[in-house]
C-alpha cells in the first residue's frame, strides 16, 4: 500500500503547480467561438485500387454486392455506389481488425441475440469465407463465383444464407449475415466512407443526410422535404473555390 502521506504531498505540489500556472481565458459576448472553414476538413475514401481485397477476392465482392442489391429501373445497385469500396476501407481498417471487440475465448456457437461469436476478425473471416467460397464453386462447376450466371450466384448465395453450405474453419452463414449488412451499410452510409457514391442511396428514399438545421420543416408533415441531401462533408455548390 502507498504511503498516505506521501500521496498527499504529491496532490500538494500538483496543486501548487497548478495555482501557479497563468491562464488565459477569453470571454465572447454577442459572437461565436469559433470561425468558419477552420475546422479540420474530413477526409473523403478515395475510390479506385483496393486496399484489402485481391484482385479475385474483389472479383467476387463485385459479383455478390451486384446480387444483394441490383442496378434496376428505381435506379444504381451496390456496385455502382461503391459499395465494395466501402466494404474493402472497413476491413482495412479498425472493423476489420476487430479493434475495438473482445476477441478472446470461450468460442462457442452463439445464439443470434449473442452477436458475433467467430474467433476470426471480420478481415479474416471475409478472406477465408471468399477463398473457401471460390474453391466450393470450382468443385462443383468448374468456374469461380465471379463467372457464373446471375442465376447461379443467387443459388450459392441462397445455400450460404440457409446455412446448406458449410466450410471448415469459416462459419459460411455468419459471413453470409455480415457481407449482407456491410452491403447494405456502404448502400446507405454517407459517401465520405466510399459508398453511396452522389448520395445516390438517399435521394432514391428522400433521406436529407447530415444537414445541420430542420427546423422550418419539423411542423410540416406529411410535406415533401424539398432540399437535396447533404454529406458529413458539405455539398459542392456550397463552395465558391469549387
Amino acid at each position: 500500500m502507498s504511503d498516505p502521506q506521501l500521496d498527499r504531498r504529491q496532490l500538494i505540489a500538483v496543486a501548487a503547480a497548478a495555482a501557479a500556472t497563468t491562464v488565459q481565458a477569453r470571454t465572447y459576448q454577442g459572437e461565436m467561438p469559433w470561425s468558419p472553414a477552420t475546422a479540420y476538413p474530413p477526409s473523403p475514401v478515395q475510390h479506385g485500387g483496393y486496399q484489402f481485397f485481391s484482385a479475385e477476392e474483389a472479383r467476387f465482392i463485385e459479383a455478390a454486392t451486384a446480387r444483394f442489391i441490383p442496378a434496376d429501373d428505381l435506379g444504381p445497385g451496390a456496385k455502382e455506389l461503391g459499395v465494395p469500396t466501402f466494404i474493402d476501407r472497413q476491413l482495412a481498417g479498425a472493423y476489420g481488425r476487430a479493434q475495438r471487440w473482445y476477441m478472446l475465448g470461450p468460442w462457442r456457437p452463439g445464439t443470434e441475440t449473442q452477436g458475433y461469436q467467430s474467433r476470426l476478425t471480420p478481415a479474416q473471416m471475409y478472406r477465408f469465407a471468399i477463398k473457401a467460397i471460390n474453391e466450393y464453386v470450382r468443385e462443383k462447376q468448374g468456374k469461380a463465383f465471379a463467372d457464373l450466371s446471375a442465376e447461379d450466384q443467387d443459388k450459392v448465395l441462397t445455400g450460404l444464407e440457409k446455412d446448406e453450405i458449410k466450410f471448415e474453419g469459416v462459419n459460411a452463414t455468419a459471413f453470409f449475415h455480415a457481407f449482407l449488412q456491410n452491403t447494405i451499410e456502404g448502400f446507405f452510409s454517407d459517401p465520405i466512407y466510399g459508398g453511396n457514391r452522389e448520395m445516390a442511396a438517399w435521394k432514391m428514399i428522400g433521406f436529407p443526410g447530415a444537414r445541420y438545421d430542420y427546423r422550418d420543416y419539423v411542423g410540416r408533415h406529411g410535406e415533401r422535404y424539398p432540399l437535396p441531401p447533404v454529406s458529413i462533408q458539405g455539398r459542392a455548390d456550397w463552395d465558391p473555390a469549387r
